[in-house]
């Protein structure tokens, strides 16, 4: 891609940002929505019997903690803290099911963590016959889960395969061992193949490979090297997160061993080197920070201007609801955001109680939803059409955007945007700063201490 960045530009824009993962953001969330809203919102989704759903659990438990790791993880070696926390699970999804109007149709499920691939077979096959039992599952849906193979095995993999799983993300972060050190996750390549060979063996439709970028002692050499293997290696997809370090929010982080951290012209530019490398081989850029072979369908939805996004990541087929299970997870149904607790202890006594272990959440206002919708197209699909808010709210687009849009047409003069007749197009230079392009849309940005929360927007 000849793009020029220059360091001035980078740091002029590279500032704290949302990820804008969700719209309205997780800081303006209200401790105030409680059971008896998320009661209200699985009612409205009742309403709906014909809405697909997608499903989501967190399974937080790992054998060790990463020093680098931003996730929601506990640390155990005991099957029975596991087989403890799936009791609540299957209590949870007791109280939810009945409450959506039965057994819906889901269309993607996906296990997050922690480490899933954590749950030994009997574990596993409790909780998938779990949800089969509380949900139609779409036979021809997006069923996936996330595994270290640091603890995988060749056996596991063809289990996972056989229990339905049919996508599949591998952790690697990079092949480096000095990187792997410094960040407290030991993992040579060799486990990686070997992992990655039996998930195409098993006959898994999807692999995917997750990297990390800006980590101590990173080069451009080795980090070079590292994409040259994962390239070899034949990935769907890869997912090339950029490193946050947020000690002041994720305490682990301050074991990292930072005194090889790259610093943010270095940084930037490893990642150029991956958009080099993954395209010389075949791979779209997709997002921010994914890329797909040219023929998988989400690089075709990028491509066909389709590509949505959800908490589970980049998807082709969104369904109208998302319900999470599990502590710390997130659901998005009916307009609304909801959260579970966090607190592995306080999400169990919550369930064992007989409620809905909610923590926070927010009902959308009309305003939300359009510039959620808006937000995620920018995103996404690097447009923003002009008639798009027509449909839903038969409004035109600088009516109810106002400011906020002429602030985004006139990141034309850095030569981020390109203002045509009948909608804003972003550049392959504004993709760097798609953040801050959204941003600019953001009607809540300001009203909270997000600066302590988000990362770096570059």
């Amino acid at each position: 891609m000849d793009v020029t960045v220059t360091q001035e530009m980078l740091a002029r824009y590279n500032k704290p940002g949302p990820r804008y993962t969700s719209y309205p953001t997780v800081p303006v969330w209200r401790d105030d929505f409680g059971e008896a809203d998320y009661r209200a919102a699985l009612a409205d989704v009742a309403a709906a019997p014909a809405d697909a759903l997608s499903v989501y659990v967190h399974l937080p438990f790992c054998a060790e903690r990463c020093a680098y790791c931003g996730c929601n993880a506990t640390v155990t070696r005991r099957a029975e803290v596991v087989d403890a926390y799936l009791d609540r699970v299957e209590r949870e999804l007791a109280m939810v099911t009945p409450l959506l109007g039965g057994r819906r149709r889901v269309v993607q499920l996906h296990w997050g963590g922690g480490t899933p691939n954590f749950l030994n077979y009997a574990q596993m096959q409790r909780l998938v016959s779990l949800l089969h039992g509380a949900f139609a599952i779409d036979s021809c849906g997006e069923i996936s889960l996330e595994a270290d193979p640091r603890i995988g095995t060749v056996e596991q993999i063809h289990q996972m395969r056989e229990l339905g799983f049919n996508r599949i993300s591998l952790g690697v972060q990079d092949i480096d061992p000095q990187v792997q050190r410094a960040i407290g996750r030991v993992q040579p390549f060799s486990q990686t193949e070997t992992l990655y060979s039996a998930c195409r063996e098993a006959g898994f439709a999807s692999v995917n490979l997750d990297l990390v970028y800006g980590l101590p002692y990173q080069t451009a050499e080795g980090f070079s090297n590292t994409l040259a293997a994962i390239i070899g290696l034949g990935p769907d997809r890869v997912a090339c997160f950029s490193y946050a370090h947020v000690p002041w929010v994720k305490p682990n982080q301050k074991q990292v061993d930072v005194t090889g951290m790259p610093d943010t012209w270095s940084k930037f530019n490893l990642f150029r080197s991956a958009i080099a490398q993954f395209t010389a081989a075949g791979y779209d850029w997709v997002g921010m920070d994914h890329f797909a072979q040219r023929d998988d369908e989400l690089a075709v939805a990028a491509r066909n201007l389709r590509l949505h996004r959800n908490f589970m990541g980049y998807t082709t087929r969104p369904a109208s609801h998302m319900v999470a299970f599990g502590m710390s997870s997130i659901g998005e149904l009916a307009d609304c955001f909801v959260q579970n607790e966090h607190h592995l202890g306080r999400y169990q006594k919550t369930v064992d109680n007989g409620r809905l272990p909610v923590v926070k959440g927010l009902r959308l206002t009309d305003d939300d939803k359009l510039r959620r919708m808006v937000i995620t197209h920018l995103m996404c699909n690097l447009e923003l059409p002009f008639d798009l808010t027509r449909p839903a709210y038969g409004l035109p687009l600088d009516e109810v955007l106002g400011e906020g849009l002429e602030r985004l047409a006139a990141y034309e003069s850095e030569g981020f945007v390109e203002v045509q007749p009948r909608r804003i197009v972003v550049t392959p230079l504004g993709r760097f700063f798609v953040r801050n392009l959204a941003m600019e849309l953001d009607a809540h940005l300001g009203k909270t201490s997000e600066k302590q929360i988000f990362s770096k927007t570059v």
